[in-house]
């Protein structure tokens, strides 16, 4: 693994990687080495994000293969051309086959969010540059009560308090390091400090700024399992190099990026955040625990 980062000390700090996607081809065969190094650095739970029927049941069997995984089933929205007629009978029945998941990666945007609240369960969403339009759904269909994790959160100060209202969670991942540091930290410092998550996005997002180690993804071709799922999608997603590629170790780079934004000791944040996202999910079912710190 070259130009892996120095080795942190499980015990300084607990993490929870609020949104990743491990089942993803570009990633899967190494996953489990992939957890077990962000394990050794503290970060004690990953909520990896199906995006489309093919991929549904490798989540799942990955959260029956890992205790640290929390499963989410929804659809990307490049999967929904794609999508089979009875979509949502079989996103149902993997909700009933997996009392312990999420509701993630929300398109077919509406009837997800509908049934996010019917199994009061949180929901993840992805908005880029839409978040007037996001607000507007929301008001119509919400509050959630259980909660929604705004995905990589890079919206506006402005934003933050209509949607913290309706029962969001900000999710800050290595997407953060791209925007303007002063608007960053404007954004940052108006979040709620029980609605601050920290994720990776792994493979995705990865952290770029100077003079960072960042852990990399070994080299290794995907299996043939997810390799069909990923056939078509190369132009997409799949023609990233292995140095491309984000580790879920990276979220200590998160960590430091943010808590430095908001003036605040990385052991704290890291402390809260892992606390919020426990929260977050521990609905009725889940492997989520508050009184479990350690798996």
């Amino acid at each position: 693994m070259a130009a892996q980062a120095p080795a942190r000390a499980s015990s300084a700090v607990r993490l929870f990687d609020a949104h990743c996607h491990l089942q993803d081809p570009r990633v899967a065969a190494v996953a489990p080495a992939l957890m077990r190094a962000a394990a050794a650095s503290g970060v004690a739970r990953f909520a990896v994000n199906g995006t489309s029927e093919e991929d549904w049941h490798l989540v799942k069997r990955m959260a029956e293969d890992h205790p640290a995984v929390v499963p989410c089933f929804g659809l990307h929205p490049w999967w929904v051309p794609e999508r089979s007629p009875d979509w949502m009978d079989s996103l149902r029945r993997f909700f009933a086959e997996t009392p312990e998941a999420a509701v993630g990666e929300v398109e077919v945007f509406r009837r997800q969010l509908e049934l996010a609240k019917e199994l009061e369960r949180p929901v993840s969403v992805h908005c880029v540059r839409a978040f007037g339009d996001l607000l507007e759904i929301l008001k119509q269909t919400g509050p959630f009560p259980a909660g929604v994790l705004l995905h990589s959160y890079l919206g506006s100060a402005e934003m933050v308090s209509g949607l913290a209202n309706l029962g969001c969670y900000f999710s800050l991942s290595g997407f953060l390091t791209g925007m303007k540091s002063t608007k960053a930290k404007q954004m940052l410092k108006s979040i709620p400090l029980d609605r601050i998550l920290l994720e990776t996005d792994a493979p995705d997002a990865l952290p770029k700024l100077d003079n960072i180690s960042v852990s990399l993804v070994p080299v290794h071709s995907s299996d043939a399992d997810t390799e069909k799922h990923h056939k078509d999608s190369e132009s997409q997603a799949a023609t990233a190099s292995n140095e491309s590629l984000n580790h879920p170790e990276n979220i200590h780079i998160v960590l430091e990026y943010v808590a430095s934004l908001l003036e605040m000791p990385e052991t704290e944040l890291a402390e809260l955040s892992f606390k919020n996202a426990t929260k977050l999910f521990s609905y009725p079912g889940s492997k989520v625990h508050p009184e479990a710190g350690d798996i």
